[in-house]
Formats: structure tokens, sequence, C-alpha cells
């Protein structure tokens, strides 16, 4: 027997139901109609701010298993939400915890939904553009005095500062307290998209940079 009979008696014991092992792993069809947490859709997210909507990508995908790890400047490719998880675990409480992280911002959105009946994904980009610095302090030394000088912060570590205020926020709520990790994250982001500095942590560190930038400039 050939070999291209051998191949063709294998293909034909193969379903045709039965996807392709060659195939690509996540494909433009496989993912078109995908959900984040089969649940949320994120195909029809809106950006008020232009300046920081290249930096905040948002995809079905919650967990990319570090695919973009080791490539320098790729983390603006991964999704805000697998961000917003990320950053969840750089506390003492969340470390290397990466599905509890998960679990935490699901059970948040769910909650998110309940309050608002909007799509928490879309709480969560009104949020992160809300509580984004837009100035900010640096340190200049002349001779032997170090004078502050106010500048303009860069579109990308906007959005990283906006997350690490929102997961601060998290922390102080939830230290030495009853509240859930997740009602605290649904607390906080309602609070930064509805743009409250009284009851959001994170809009409240916004304006304290902004203003000591302003006395600096």
């Amino acid at each position: 027997m050939s070999g291209e009979e051998v191949e063709a008696e294998a293909d034909a014991d193969v379903p045709a139901d039965e996807p392709d092992p060659d195939a690509p792993a996540a494909s433009e069809a496989a993912t078109a109609n995908a959900k984040l947490f089969d649940v949320w859709d994120v195909t029809e997210i809106a950006y008020e701010d232009p300046s920081t909507k290249r930096y905040m990508t948002v995809t079905p995908i919650a967990h990319t298993m570090g695919r973009h790890a080791s490539k320098q400047f790729q983390k603006s490719e991964i999704s805000l939400v697998e961000r917003m998880i990320n950053r969840l675990m750089q506390t003492e409480e969340n470390t290397g915890k990466k599905q509890q992280a998960t679990r935490i911002v699901r059970d948040a959105f769910d909650v998110i939904h309940e309050r608002t009946e909007e799509n928490p994904v879309q709480i969560l980009v009104r949020a992160v553009e809300n509580a984004a610095p837009r100035e900010e302090t640096v340190r200049l030394k002349y001779g032997g005095i170090s004078v502050p000088k106010a500048v303009d912060v860069a579109p990308q570590r906007r959005v990283d500062q906006a997350l690490l205020f929102i997961s601060d926020a998290v922390a102080n709520a939830t230290y030495k307290s009853t509240t859930s990790a997740a009602e605290a994250l649904a607390n906080e982001l309602i609070a930064a998209a509805d743009y409250d500095a009284n009851a959001s942590y994170s809009i409240s560190q916004k304006e304290e940079r902004e203003r000591v930038a302003a006395a600096a400039r």
C-alpha cells in the first residue's frame, strides 16, 4: 500500500464534524461571536477618551496564558479585563492566584449588571477613563535643590495608573472589613464610572495628583 493510500484511509476514518487538529487555536471565526465569561458582549464598547482608546484593548479572552509576557510593549494588546485581574493579583492576599482574581472580577461584573443594568465591561472602560490622571509631577535637581515640575502623563501610563488606583481601592475597602473583594470592586467601578469623587478612591487619587501638579507648574 502506497503512502497516499494510507493517508486517504486515515482521512476517511476521521468524522467530518470533528475539528481539524492542525487548525489555529484562536481563529477569527472562533472568536467572532465569543463573549467575555460567556456572558458579556465586548463588540460595542464606546470610548469617550481618544487618547487612551488605543491602549485599552477589550477582547472576550480573560486569560492569555502569558503569551505577551516576553514581548516588549505588548501589554496594551492584553484585554483590559485581564489587566485588571493581573493588577488585583499584585496584593498580599491574591499573589499568584489568577483563578481567584478572575472569580472576583466575574462576580463584580454580575453585581454591576444587577445595579446598573449596563454592560459591566463598558463600566470598566468608563471607570478607567475617568480615573486616569492627565498630569503629575517629577523631581528636577538644580545643583543640590530638588524642584517639583508638572508634566503631562503618557496615555499608556494613564491607563496603568487608573488600574493601580482601582486595585488599591479594593485592597483598602477589604482590609479588616467584612466587605468582599467582588463587592468592593463593583462599588469602586460604579463610583469611578459616575465620577463620584466622594465615593471613589481612584477619582480622589487622580484629582489629588492633578492638584499637586497644578501647583507645581
